[in-house]
């Protein structure tokens, strides 16, 4: 009796353990795909002070913005980026967001920036958690070199966290982050201070993170960022180069 019990303990530690390695490669896209990104067309070296600001006003509702491209990390669908306004107040300009909510776990959505490619900078963005199922997000992607190598900040309001994490040839491995409560429904701001290999991750204007990470040393693209079933606003992007 005491062998069956103690078989049965060790069934369920090792069920336990299985699943929780299972959500851990997941989380860091160790089932995703393999297949290369396209490379990034080329865009020139900002040099230091000079800023990019957009805060889609003047785009058309339903198209993408101009400027910019999509892509997508992992698998399922690509989606579509669009321009759209907030139902939940009528007299605010124009935002984007990614209408196409494919709820493929390991899908992150991007939406990347054309005009220029940043190394030490200053990005940040408003963003409002709507709707998602499988998941609830929004983020910032800098030194991004194709749509499967970059930095990405990210709040997670179904998660109650901030994470940053390098993406390596399409896997996500988080290096910082902090638990706090990301609300849903509401604008919250987003900013990262990328200087060498120093990070500082701003939310609300409140510093939650600051961490050291050598992945990515050469100037990238910036750009927004969604995952899987997430529908999620994003307002007055930002970039000033250091």
């Amino acid at each position: 009796m005491n062998r069956r019990i103690l078989l049965l303990v060790f069934g369920v530690v090792l069920f336990i353990g299985l699943g929780v390695v299972i959500m851990e490669c997941r989380e860091n896209g160790l089932f995703s795909s393999s297949t290369a990104a396209p490379p990034e067309k080329p865009a020139p070296l900002q040099a230091a002070g000079q800023i990019q600001t957009y805060n889609f006003d003047s785009d058309k509702v339903g198209e993408i913005p101009a400027g910019f491209h999509s892509a997508r990390t992992g698998q399922g669908s690509e989606g579509k980026w669009a321009v759209t306004f907030d139902a939940a107040a009528p007299s605010k300009p124009n935002i984007v967001a990614q209408t196409s909510r494919d709820r493929t776990d390991y899908r992150f959505p991007l939406l990347i920036a054309d005009q220029g490619t940043f190394k030490d900078l200053e990005i940040s963005v408003k963003f409002k958690a709507v709707e998602g199922e499988v998941d609830r997000a929004g983020g910032l992607v800098f030194r991004l070199k194709d749509a499967s190598n970059y930095y990405i900040v990210r709040a997670n309001a179904l998660e109650d966290n901030y994470r940053l994490y390098h993406v390596v040839n399409g896997s996500r491995r988080q290096f910082a982050g902090a638990n706090f409560k990301v609300t849903s429904g509401e604008w919250h701001d987003l900013r990262v201070e990328a200087v060498g290999n120093k990070f500082i991750c701003y939310y609300d204007r409140a510093k939650k993170i600051e961490a050291t990470d050598d992945t990515f040393k050469e100037a990238g693209k910036v750009g927004l960022w969604t995952k899987a079933d997430s529908l999620t606003y994003f307002d007055d992007l930002q970039v000033t180069a250091k």
